[in-house]
């Protein structure tokens, strides 16, 4: 299945999030599903090598979700896997003083990646259309402006040779609530529970309106959303492995020639070889 298609969020169509099943696994078993996305990380390792050693083109992923969805889950699973010094996460939490003073996409774009990067938002400039709307941080007045400023920002970052992936891992609140009470209990994830996390579920309906609204007006050609059934973690990760990996294939990407004379380093590698074998002691 082409789950790029399956869970695509077509531009310019409305998106209901209560008809989409946070539980989908179509006739995918956990087992195999395991043994696939085992063979696409690694798919996944050859295709940054490769996007490293092209030297055209960036990828910037974007992962959003409710708390407890499995951001951290899907980097530590699926995207972790890929060379760091050519791949990077930045988190988008609380704006700092710096990033208040300026336009809400500054922040956003001077982490973009740069050509041969990939760049992994956890969380991204998308939360100035989710919680500043949400918890009224800014009048409608204002939220209401920034999907298009957002589609422009994506579409320059396009224009520069940045592929642009969007994923919404979407789980159902009892899900969410049943993942909070596995942290309260594991003292070992404990650092990870914040008051937010409760007070947040009180606003579920107004963040499903939310994420509908962004979803619905910023998905585009250039930089897709992808609707991620997310509350079996396993299928979550197969399907984000799988549209990250058949993805960058795509892009029939290609190593560039040397820059040096093969057969002249050919010639001198033997040369030295056949000397170090002369000067080599016999018995």
């Amino acid at each position: 299945m082409d789950y790029r298609k399956k869970f695509l969020v077509e531009p310019g169509s409305r998106v209901h999030l209560d008809e989409i099943d946070p539980s989908y696994t179509g006739k995918q078993d956990e087992a195999s599903a395991r043994a696939i996305v085992q063979d696409r990380v690694e798919r996944l390792q050859r295709l940054q090598y490769l996007l490293y050693a092209e030297n055209k083109r960036s990828v910037l992923i974007v992962l959003q979700a409710m708390d407890a969805a499995g951001k951290d889950g899907t980097i530590r699973h699926v995207l972790g896997v890929m060379n760091p010094q050519g791949a990077y996460v930045h988190p988008f939490k609380e704006p700092t003083p710096e990033e208040a003073a300026h336009d809400f996409l500054w922040r956003a774009h001077r982490v973009a990646p740069a050509r041969a990067q990939v760049g992994i938002f956890n969380r991204s400039h998308y939360e100035d259309v989710l919680v500043a709307r949400v918890r009224d941080l800014v009048p409608k007045d204002v939220w209401s402006k920034r999907y298009d400023r957002i589609v422009e920002f994506e579409k320059t970052l396009a224009q520069a040779n940045t592929h642009i992936m969007k994923f919404y891992l979407h789980i159902s609140a009892d899900e969410q609530l049943r993942r909070f009470k596995a942290r309260l209990e594991d003292p070992h994830r404990q650092w990870k529970i914040s008051e937010s996390d409760y007070a947040d579920r009180a606003y579920w309906d107004d963040y499903m309106r939310a994420y509908e609204a962004a979803l619905e007006k910023t998905s585009t050609d250039r930089a897709p959303w992808y609707v991620i059934p997310a509350n079996h973690k396993w299928f979550r990760d197969l399907a984000v492995s799988k549209i990250v990996v058949d993805t960058l294939e795509s892009l029939d990407m290609q190593y560039p020639p040397p820059s040096v004379d093969i057969e002249e380093i050919k010639r001198k590698y033997h040369a030295a070889k056949d000397d170090a074998e002369a000067q080599t002691p016999r018995d």
